[in-house]
């Protein structure tokens, strides 16, 4: 770990106390070895009882994370790191992004993967592909950084973003990530407003960086599985959980609740 970043339990108990919202990823943040843990679903509830929002943002895709807006005590979920915030039961969830067309759009997303594919012939579509609106993904096997920087460079002379997590890569339109997903969403969709200082945000991979940029968001945390990635990306967070994955995010739930 770098000497730079704190201990959770280094955190100053009146910083934490003037948190009211989590922005936290899910997929090596909340799961465990990719299932959510058991206790997840009674922390989930613990923090909405306290007086918590949370608010998931992952970069799983609209048709998943709208069945995740529904069902988890939660006050909304922001899908295909920040393409579209769910929020409300059983209706549309609202792109964030701004593209003029989605089925074009769609189809020069795959366009993009097929050219991928002539550099990189194993590249394989998520299964979750089928249920997204505005980003195109690949199973990611643990990919070497020189093979991901190259494909980041294909999709830009595309005029398309690229970024991974720990399960997939991304072809993503330019500016759309979880940051700016993350601050529309506070300005404009939920019906309390918060002051970034008021914000924790929660994350384990490189396409999570986003949220834990110092200058946008005062408090941040990582789940010690991110220690895997600290040198390949751009902002490291204030601080990491002993636990990985899950276990983590129990970690920083328990120590929220005991303030």
């Amino acid at each position: 770990m770098s000497n730079s970043i704190l201990k959770l339990a280094e955190i100053h108990p009146q910083i934490l106390n003037g948190i009211k919202l989590i922005a936290t990823d899910m997929d090596g943040t909340l799961t465990v070895e990719g299932k959510f843990p058991p206790a997840l679903g009674q922390a989930l509830w613990d923090l909405q009882s306290a007086g918590y929002t949370v608010v998931i943002v992952t970069g799983r895709s609209a048709g998943w994370v709208s069945g995740l807006a529904h069902y988890l005590p939660i006050q909304g979920a922001i899908a295909e790191n920040g393409g579209l915030f769910f929020h409300q039961p059983d209706t549309p969830g609202k792109v964030l992004s701004d593209i003029p067309g989605l089925k074009d759009h769609r189809t020069h997303l795959a366009k993009t993967f097929r050219q991928l594919q002539t550099q990189f012939p194993h590249l394989r579509t998520t299964a979750d592909n089928a249920f997204r609106i505005t980003d195109w993904t690949f199973d990611n096997p643990g990919f070497d950084p020189v093979d991901l920087e190259k494909m980041a460079q294909l999709c830009a002379t595309e005029g398309f973003d690229f970024t991974y997590s720990t399960v997939q890569c991304h072809i993503k339109p330019q500016g759309q990530n979880k940051q700016a997903g993350l601050l529309t969403v506070l300005t404009h969709h939920l019906p309390e407003q918060y002051d970034l200082s008021q914000v924790l945000t929660i994350g384990d991979s490189p396409n999570d960086q986003d949220l834990f940029d110092p200058q946008v968001f005062s408090l941040s945390i990582g789940v010690a599985n991110l220690s895997h990635y600290l040198g390949h990306i751009s902002h490291h967070p204030q601080a990491m959980t002993q636990a990985a994955e899950g276990l983590g995010f129990l970690e920083i739930t328990q120590r929220l609740l005991s303030q």
